[in-house]
């Protein structure tokens, strides 16, 4: 696992010093007081047209950004420890004079229900993971695995068949605590990646060729990337804000967990006989005849009934279903199942252990800056 976005803040004991032109003026409309001032939001610039915005609000500092990407063309393979994606953000602070984000050695509680820290809080983290189904497969994954749930979210499937997401009511706008996804990363590098480069280097240029390498590995191998978004509420819920006070392995557990999602995905074929007997080598009916019934559930879910899921029964029914990565409580959607069902091992591998290629560029962690304890 690896981070692809870090968004966090830190208030300092001093003034910061002004890093832009522009000087916001907040003043009392009464007494023409200054309340307080503060410069806009910039981006630091790094070299292949990178950049990570930062913003100075009076004793405050906001980061917000992909330190993995920071002076590199591209992002396929991130920083894998957190202490060292805020290596990479300190030394861009210190390239404007700014004071390094430090971590966290103790946090007041307010009567108000608000904290105070000497550290940095972080606001957004991005967990990834980056994992290979087959050339030729990314689509059938996204499209079988769209029709598995996670938690309480519900999956969706772009129109272009290349990325799938998971959302409260199941389509693209995004929950308040996670937004958990997966998507085909030669398609997002063909989209994004490659056409910058392109117009900043040239189709003839070093860059777009290395690019254009790298996307073509990617295809190679069927790379899904699995990304999951934590919101400032989920971070602050679970405790997982405070720089230095948490132990980074529970952000690998959460990652773990949602990698999960497709691993009952064991049917190969939407017919009755098939679910009966998968259903009987799951041990999940003790009978031919308890799995034909379910069975008989699943082939009027495909025929467009609607379940009372509050009923014993169905609950019953549905709960062994569930365990082949059938949901009937999800409308049944042609586009998504029926079609594709993937087995880990069977018609659609995926496999964890992809390592970089070995024209790789890694990112670069700077080795001189000390991570500071306020």
């Amino acid at each position: 696992m690896f981070y692809d976005w870090i968004k966090a803040a830190q208030d300092y004991p001093h003034d910061l010093r002004k890093v832009t032109d522009v000087l916001i003026r907040r003043v009392d409309p009464d007494t023409e007081e200054t309340l307080s001032e503060s410069t806009s939001a910039f981006h630091a610039e790094g070299s292949y047209c990178t950049t990570f915005r930062i913003h100075v609000h009076g004793r405050r500092i906001t980061v917000d950004g992909n330190a993995s990407r920071i002076n590199r063309l591209d992002n396929v393979f991130g920083i894998q420890r957190l202490d060292d994606n805020m290596r990479v953000i300190n030394s861009v602070l210190a390239e404007w004079d700014l004071p390094p984000l430090t971590k966290c050695t103790k946090v007041e509680h307010l009567q108000n229900g608000g904290t105070l820290t000497d550290g940095a809080v972080f606001q957004r983290l991005d967990l990834t993971e980056n994992f290979s189904v087959g050339q030729g497969n990314e689509r059938a994954f996204l499209r079988g695995i769209s029709s598995q749930r996670f938690r309480h979210s519900i999956g969706y499937l772009y129109p272009d068949g290349n990325t799938t997401v998971w959302t409260p009511k199941g389509g693209e706008k995004a929950g308040r605590l996670v937004y958990p996804g997966n998507y085909n990363k030669a398609a997002e590098m063909d989209a994004h990646l490659l056409p910058k480069v392109k117009r900043t280097y040239g189709a003839d240029s070093a860059e777009f060729a290395y690019v254009e390498q790298l996307r073509d590995w990617c295809v190679s191998r069927g790379v899904v990337r699995s990304e999951i978004k934590l919101r400032s509420e989920f971070l602050r819920r679970e405790r997982l804000c405070h720089w230095g006070l948490f132990d980074e392995e529970r952000l690998r557990e959460i990652h773990r967990e949602f990698l999960t999602v497709g691993d009952r995905m064991k049917v190969s074929a939407m017919d009755i006989f098939s679910i009966s007997e998968q259903l009987l080598a799951e041990g999940l009916c003790n009978s031919l005849q308890a799995a034909s019934r379910t069975a008989t559930y699943a082939m009027e879910w495909m025929n467009g009934k609607q379940f009372d899921i509050s009923k014993s029964a169905v609950k019953t029914h549905r709960a062994r279903l569930r365990q082949i990565g059938i949901d009937i409580k999800s409308p049944f959607d042609s586009s998504r199942h029926g079609v594709v069902f993937v087995r880990n091992v069977r018609e659609v591998e995926r496999s964890f252990n992809l390592a970089p290629p070995s024209f790789y560029r890694p990112a670069v962690i700077p080795s001189h800056l000390r991570l500071v304890a306020a």
